[in-house]
C-alpha cells in the first residue's frame, strides 16, 4: 500500500483524464497497465456476474412455487437488488465498449421500477454534476435546498428528516424515491421534453409481460412481486447509499469509503469503494477492490475520517436517530443533535446515490 504525507495531498494536483482522477502518475501508469490484463481486456468477471444474476433471478421465479413464497420472495428482491447493482455496472460501460448492447443487457424490468435509459441518463449526470450533492446540478442528490426546505410543507419536511435516519431511508425511502420519479417524469412532460416517453412505454410493456408472466407461470401474483420483491430491493439498495455522500469543500472528499463484509461487497458489486468509483468510474466492478488497495493509505488520508466500517456502522449511529440534515446551503434547515452552531451555517450533508432519479424538489422527496 502506498502511503502520502499530509502535505503531498494538499499540495499534490489530482492527476486528471477525460471522467477519471487519478491521485498520481504512478497511479494512472498502473491503472492502464491494467486495462491490459486479461480480465480487463475481455471483462470475463461481468459476462459472469451477468450469467449468475439471470440464472439467480429466473431460477428463484420459476421454482417459486417449489421453494415456497415466504422463501422464494425474500430471496428474489436480494436477486432485484443485485440486478440494480448490475444495471450501475453496464451504464458505466461494461462489459462492452457499446452503450446499446450494453443496454440490451440491462433492458429487462426485473428491479421493476425504472427504466434503464431513464436510469443511465439521471446516473451519468451525477457523475458529471460540477457540484456533486448539489440538488440544482446533481440530479441523483439527496440534499435539498434552503428554498425547497423554506417552501415544503411540514409533512414533507417531516419525511425528509424520517429519510435521514438509517430506518427510515429502508422503510420509507423507496416510496420517497417513487414519488420523487414520478414527479420528476411528469415536469419534463409538461415540459414538452419527451425524450424519456419510449423509454417509459416500452418498461410498462415489459414489466405487464413479466408481471402476467410471474402469476400464471411461477404463481407470484403481481401484488406480491410489486410490494414484496420489487419495494425491498429499493430498500436493499437504499442501505448502499445511506451516507454516500456528503458536502465537503473539497470534492474529492465527497464519497465515503465503507467496508462492509463480502456479502454486501458482492451485492453492491464493490460500489461501497465509492471515492475509488467516482475517480475512476470507468474502473470495473472486480478491479476496484485492487485500485483501492494498493493506494489505501492514500485514499483513506484524503477522504479526512469519510470511512466507516460497514453498514452496521452507520445503524448503531443512525438507526433511528437523523444524521445531519438537510438544506444544502445557507444552515437554515433543521440540523441533527451533533450539529454546533457553526456547522448550521455552512452545508449539511445528508448524501446522494447510485439509486435512479432521486432528486430532490418542492413536494417531493
Amino acid at each position: 500500500m502506498e502511503s502520502f504525507d499530509s502535505a503531498h495531498l494538499q499540495t499534490t494536483a489530482p492527476h486528471r483524464a477525460p471522467g477519471a482522477v487519478y491521485l498520481d502518475e504512478a497511479q494512472r501508469q498502473q491503472v492502464c497497465a491494467e486495462r491490459a490484463s486479461w480480465a480487463w481486456r475481455t471483462e470475463w468477471p461481468t459476462w459472469l456476474l451477468i450469467s449468475t444474476v439471470y440464472a439467480a433471478w429466473f431460477g428463484i421465479a420459476t421454482q417459486a412455487s417449489h421453494i415456497g413464497l415466504p422463501i422464494a420472495i425474500p430471496l428474489l428482491s436480494v436477486a432485484s437488488a443485485w440486478y440494480i447493482s448490475l444495471q450501475h455496472e453496464l451504464l458505466h460501460g461494461h462489459p462492452t465498449r457499446y452503450p446499446a448492447f450494453n443496454a440490451l443487457l440491462g433492458f429487462a424490468p426485473l428491479a421493476v421500477w425504472f427504466p434503464y435509459r431513464v436510469y443511465r441518463r439521471s446516473h451519468l449526470a451525477h457523475h458529471a454534476a460540477p457540484s456533486l450533492t448539489d440538488p440544482d446540478a446533481d440530479p441523483e442528490s439527496f440534499f435539498v435546498s434552503t428554498g425547497d426546505w423554506h417552501r415544503a410543507p411540514s409533512v414533507v419536511r417531516a419525511l425528509w428528516i424520517a429519510r435521514a435516519t438509517f430506518a427510515g431511508r429502508v422503510l420509507v425511502g423507496p416510496a420517497l424515491t417513487l414519488a420523487s420519479t414520478a414527479h420528476d417524469a411528469c415536469r419534463r412532460i409538461a415540459r414538452k421534453d419527451r425524450q424519456d416517453v419510449p423509454a417509459w412505454a416500452a418498461h410498462g410493456l415489459a414489466l405487464a409481460a413479466l408481471v402476467i408472466w410471474l402469476d400464471r407461470q411461477c404463481g407470484i401474483p403481481a401484488w406480491l412481486f410489486l410490494c414484496g420483491v420489487g419495494y425491498p430491493a429499493l430498500s436493499i439498495t437504499l442501505v448502499r447509499s445511506f451516507q454516500e455522500h456528503r458536502y465537503h469543500p473539497d470534492r474529492t472528499r465527497r464519497s465515503v469509503i465503507n467496508h462492509p463484509s463480502l456479502a454486501w461487497r458482492l451485492l453492491f458489486l464493490n460500489n461501497n469503494l465509492h471515492a475509488v468509483h467516482h475517480d475512476l468510474p470507468s474502473v470495473p466492478w472486480f478491479a476496484l477492490p485492487v485500485v483501492y488497495r494498493r493506494h489505501a493509505a492514500a485514499y483513506n488520508q484524503r477522504n479526512a475520517g469519510y470511512v466507516v466500517h460497514g453498514y452496521l456502522e452507520w445503524w448503531r449511529r443512525f438507526a433511528f436517530t437523523p444524521v445531519r440534515f438537510v438544506a444544502h446551503s445557507g444552515g437554515v434547515g433543521w440540523c441533527g443533535p451533533d450539529e454546533s452552531a457553526a456547522a448550521k451555517t455552512a452545508h449539511l450533508p445528508i448524501g446522494a446515490a447510485t439509486t435512479p432519479m432521486q432528486r430532490n424538489r418542492v413536494g417531493t422527496p
